[in-house]
């Protein structure tokens, strides 16, 4: 393929689309792929059948936020609500809601409950 491609990307400097050469879209297009793809091991999930409303990932999306913040701002809460209909701070929800952050399960529980969802709808 050629390496004249070009990224487009949104605000935030993360690509969103690439344009590139006909000959090469048309190479992907037309190509025999069974030769060139490779298979990836893949182990199936408890979680595999579970699913997300397309409301909470398009706030995660647009509000580039964690899932656990969509939940909570697709259920009309700002993080004091949380913290004080669970008893905790307004930090600690803001620490379960940080993108690297997994929360125990008691805690998706909780706030699975609050939000009105399942724990396992709150882990992507």
């Amino acid at each position: 393929m050629s390496e004249k491609i070009q990224y487009i990307t949104d605000v935030h400097g993360k690509p969103q689309f690439v344009v590139l050469p006909v000959e090469d879209y048309h190479t992907l297009l037309e190509g025999d792929h069974d030769e060139s793809w490779e298979d990836v091991p893949y182990t199936a999930s408890d979680d595999d059948q579970e699913t997300i409303p397309s409301d909470v990932i398009n706030i995660m999306i647009d509000e580039d936020v964690s899932l656990l913040a969509a939940w909570r701002i697709y259920s009309g809460m700002s993080q004091y609500d949380v913290a004080e209909q669970l008893g905790t701070t307004q930090s600690a929800v803001s620490q379960w809601e940080a993108v690297d952050s997994r929360p125990q399960k008691k805690t998706r529980e909780k706030l699975a409950a609050l939000y009105g969802c399942r724990p396992s709808q709150m882990l992507l």
